[in-house]
């Protein structure tokens, strides 16, 4: 039977987020080592985009949008790219790679328990189920005394939750918000208006800027790969599977993320890897299974 090139397509969209997403935070976590976080994410995502309109351009995409669509990506950029990665990444000054990604992990909890508020969806028992498991996972993974003795460490996971719960609600927004119909230029306008406040933010914190050219290397090569795979690719990909699958399918990327970033944290960066952080991964990535149980995606052909 043959498959369909919307199959495909999906299929290589769940790839991007899933590989490419779990390999940004140990990228972020070496940038942010030089750079201030809120120039980096604006220097990412302001790149990222004139590098998405100039592609665009190239390809005759129509660029024109409404002020309701530009009102929608201005509320996206914030919600998933200023806010959202740029206190992540500020977080990772404080928190490791890897237990950032863990506690990350817990997002399709919190997009089921939002969907529940605001759309009144119903929680199936076997969610219920996966919620209490993700609860318990959270639980063991921030009550470790080796890390929440650490300076700044405790301010970062709440504020990382707190970033969890503005993608989680970004993501059931811009599921039914009018935005420009090609992914590849909703992109472009989400990055640019997410970089722009980013860099308002970096001027209000008083950050210094620094030119590309006294970046170390490893600095260079990670942003280069944080501007192509981690913007351009993953996050157009994430932008068009919001509009194709429902957005707590979207959110299983958390299914994989945390492993890549998990490993490359322990293989690169030597970040300590404990034996109670890999107890509360696997209660709370399979309470991420309970809750997409028994579901499907769209289309039926994909399965899961």
């Amino acid at each position: 039977m043959a498959v369909s090139r919307k199959t495909i397509s999906i299929v290589l969209a769940f790839f991007a987020i899933y590989v490419i997403w779990g390999s940004t935070y140990l990228l972020n976590k070496i940038a942010v080592t030089e750079l201030p976080p809120f120039m980096l994410g604006s220097m990412r995502f302001i790149t990222a985009s004139i590098l998405i309109f100039i592609i665009a351009k190239i390809l005759k995409f129509d660029l024109s949008i409404t002020r309701t669509q530009l009102k929608n990506t201005i509320i996206a950029g914030f919600l998933f790219l200023a806010f959202g990665n740029g206190v992540v990444v500020w977080a990772l000054r404080f928190v490791d790679s890897g237990f950032t990604a863990l506690e990350i992990s817990a997002q399709p909890l919190v997009v089921l328990i939002l969907m529940r508020i605001l759309q009144g969806k119903k929680i199936s028992a076997m969610s219920y189920i996966g919620v209490a498991l993700g609860f318990l996972g959270i639980f063991l993974l921030v009550s470790q005394k080796q890390i929440i003795s650490k300076d700044g460490q405790i301010l970062g996971m709440i504020m990382i939750f707190v970033c969890m719960v503005s993608w989680a609600y970004a993501s059931i927004f811009v599921g039914n918000a009018n935005l420009p119909k090609n992914f590849f230029v909703n992109t472009g306008y989400q990055m640019l208006s997410g970089g722009v406040m980013l860099a308002i933010a970096s001027v209000c914190f008083g950050e210094e800027w620094t030119s590309p050219t006294t970046w170390s290397t490893p600095v260079l090569w990670s942003m280069l790969m944080l501007i192509i795979f981690g913007s351009i690719i993953a996050f157009t990909a994430f932008n068009y599977l919001l509009k194709e699958v429902s957005p707590e399918k979207v959110s299983t990327s958390t299914y994989v993320n945390p492993v890549i970033a998990l490993f490359l944290g322990w293989f690169v960066l030597d970040e300590n890897l404990t034996k109670q952080s890999i107890i509360a991964a696997v209660i709370l990535l399979t309470g991420v299974y309970f809750i997409n149980s028994k579901r499907k995606f769209k289309p039926r052909s994909l399965g899961r």
